[in-house]
């Protein structure tokens, strides 16, 4: 396939059904099921469907981090959902998240099953439904939602943008590069005057804001994020580096990051996790 520099818009656009790229073979501009499937349910409360992804990487360090305050109740299995294959695209999962995309939740502690999806909404639902990392005084309540939909709201320029045309697209376009870069500085440079002031994203305590953004922003600046720590030069972010280090040490975060990836390295991460016993064969380097 030609990319043209000089290339015109038609009058009508028309899919091409391989348009080059990663992830190409399965993206489409239509909704709905491609294929039949079943998902695996569990023993525990929460099922959760998702892949470790920045945004599946959220809900998994969440509910890691609500088993270590102690609630026992929120157990929950993590099921692969392999987005390269297609599988967000099977029939039951469209029926938790018609979007087609991960994670997604089904809650069966109540009288019938409760559909979650979107990242930020599950943040959100948990946090309610346990009464946990999230301040209940309104002003700091609000400073929180403050931050987590900017986080919703900014990181497509990370992700869909920047990380996109510098990983995934066929072609590097120096426009795309240069316009998306400087966006995720600016981005950099927000949490950065920020963070200057505070431990956390809204001052001293931790909540779902930097469950939310650390994922995205704070592995960006570790280096774990696109392989474009140099390029961004993120070591002039002093304050994200702080926190994001500060984060990655929480045994919550580092087990939370472990679930629902594949590796070639043995006993990094788990496919699925449906226990707090299968972190056991893990190597966390301690």
């Amino acid at each position: 396939m030609n990319y043209p520099l000089d290339y015109d818009p038609p009058k009508i656009w028309k899919w091409e059904d391989e348009n080059g790229g990663a992830f190409a073979s399965i993206n489409r501009p239509i909704a709905g099921s491609t294929h039949d499937k079943t998902l695996p349910i569990g023993q525990h409360p929460f099922q959760l469907y998702s892949q470790g992804t920045p945004n599946g990487i959220k809900v998994t360090i969440m509910f890691e981090e609500l088993l270590e305050i102690g609630h026992s109740d929120a157990e929950y299995d993590a099921w692969l959902v392999s987005i390269s294959k297609g599988e967000q695209f099977g029939s039951d999962f469209v029926n938790i998240n018609p979007n087609s995309k991960i994670p997604a939740l089904l809650d069966y502690s109540g009288d019938e099953p409760k559909r979650v999806f979107e990242s930020g909404a599950i943040l959100l639902y948990l946090a309610e439904k346990f009464n946990s990392l999230l301040p209940t005084q309104d002003n700091r309540r609000t400073e929180v939602l403050n931050w987590l939909f900017w986080q919703m709201s900014s990181t497509p320029y990370l992700g869909g943008g920047f990380g996109h045309f510098y990983v995934y697209a066929p072609v590097k376009i120096q426009y795309a590069i240069d316009r998306y870069s400087m966006e995720v500085k600016r981005q950099l440079d927000v949490l950065d005057r920020e963070l200057s002031k505070k431990e956390f994203i809204i001052g001293d305590e931790y909540t779902i804001a930097d469950i939310s953004i650390w994922p995205w922003y704070g592995r960006l600046v570790l280096g774990q994020q696109y392989g474009a720590a140099d390029f961004l030069q993120v070591s002039e972010y002093h304050n994200v580096l702080r926190w994001a280090k500060i984060l990655s040490a929480r045994p919550a975060v580092m087990r939370g990051e472990r679930i629902n990836r594949k590796s070639k390295i043995p006993n990094q991460y788990l496919l699925e996790r449906h226990s707090s016993s299968d972190f056991e064969a893990l190597d966390f380097g301690t």
